[in-house]
């Protein structure tokens, strides 16, 4: 296929990348493409770079089959056993871990962080909330 896509005058490397972009364009037409999600993703980096010229990742958690998640919350402990399609608590098969800690708690948690596997964010500051009380600003006390 490379012979007769083979394109004169472009340095061998770039044919490789056009070549790359035509098999993944023809693969999105019979295939489909990306989801929305990913889409946004993949914005969301290219916005990244060229803003700061470098990619933050964000770790993720890979969970074999068969780990066992322990949480003790409120008085009691919960063990959640990591399945090859999803999760197990009391012989309940559940697709995300959220729907395992909204189970527990009765309230949306995000399964990750409610099971220490991921560190909670601190909300971002608003640019209305300041960071010392209005007194301190005012009496001269927020540089100490």
């Amino acid at each position: 296929m490379a012979r007769s896509l083979q394109i004169r005058g472009i340095p061998a490397s770039h044919r490789e990348l056009l070549l790359g972009a035509v098999a993944y364009r023809l693969q999105e037409v019979a295939l489909g493409g990306l989801r929305p999600e990913r889409h946004r993703q993949l914005r969301h980096i290219a916005q990244q770079f060229n803003q700061t010229g470098e990619i933050r990742r964000r770790t993720r958690v890979e969970l074999k089959s068969g780990t066992r998640l322990v949480r003790e919350w409120q008085g009691r402990t919960y063990e959640v056993l990591v399945l090859d399609d999803g999760f197990s608590w009391q012989s309940t098969h559940f697709c995300s871990l959220s729907a395992v800690a909204r189970k527990i708690t009765g309230t949306p948690w995000s399964g990750p962080l409610f099971f220490g596997l991921k560190q909670n964010r601190p909300a971002a500051r608003r640019s209305s909330q300041l960071p010392y009380p209005a007194e301190a600003m005012e009496s001269g006390d927020a540089a100490r």
